[in-house]
């Protein structure tokens, strides 16, 4: 059985029983990062095989994941943080395994969307994630025009060093709706700023930033 585990998306404190009650049963732990994944492994003192499995390596370690599972064990794939499969690895490995008859299921848990809508202030009735943009300028606007006229609200995630270029197409295309700001949600320095976005960007620290963040804007 193929079993996808939700993490913490910063607080350890978050994860369920049963994703830990999961993790011991597992004869296979695989991970976009095992480094990250034996951090928290062993902070529960869980000692299990790993296996990497990410965008690089999906060719080569995907037969290797399917040779474990058709032979009966359990394999659990987890995320780097989060659900499995939301911006990170596992649609071709759930993929296979349905197509092979492989039962699949999922421990469900902390997803950095979901807490960062909910703490947005922004409608959340209706909502579209479109998770990390292009890195390019062009592409990244082209990706936002396909969303400009949604009525729904609209998640992405971006990484600090492209959040401030992020902001600005944003404001170009969608023009200055409101909007919200999710950092290290769950973490100690936890912080979620609204505003329309031309507020959010003059608000952005001069300071280099640091860790994933979540946007979300308001639809039209």
């Amino acid at each position: 059985m193929l079993i996808l585990v939700s993490t913490p998306i910063g607080n350890l404190g978050d994860i369920s029983l049963r994703a830990l009650e999961t993790l011991r049963s597992a004869d296979l732990v695989v991970s976009e990062d095992t480094r990250k994944t034996g951090i928290m492994l062993k902070h529960f003192e869980i000692r299990k095989p790993q296996l990497s499995f990410f965008e690089g390596n999906e060719g080569r370690h995907l037969p290797k994941v399917m040779a474990v599972l058709e032979e009966g064990k359990q394999v659990a794939l987890v995320s780097n943080a989060g659900t499995p499969g939301i911006s990170d690895p596992g649609f071709t490995l759930v993929r296979a395994a349905l197509d092979a008859g492989i039962e699949v299921s999922a421990v469900p848990g902390p997803t950095a969307l979901v807490m960062a809508l909910v703490l947005s202030g922004l409608p959340v009735h209706s909502f579209t994630f479109r998770g990390f943009p292009p890195r390019k300028p062009g592409p990244r606007r082209r990706f936002m025009e396909v969303d400009k006229d949604s009525p729904h609200t609209l998640i992405f995630y971006e990484s600090p060093h492209r959040l401030l270029a992020f902001l600005k197409d944003a404001l170009e295309v969608f023009g200055d709706r409101p909007a919200a700001i999710a950092n290290d949600l769950t973490k100690k320095f936890e912080s979620v700023t609204q505003g329309n976005l031309s507020d959010l960007i003059a608000q952005l620290p001069s300071e280099k930033l640091l860790g994933e963040y979540t946007i979300v804007i308001h639809g039209k």
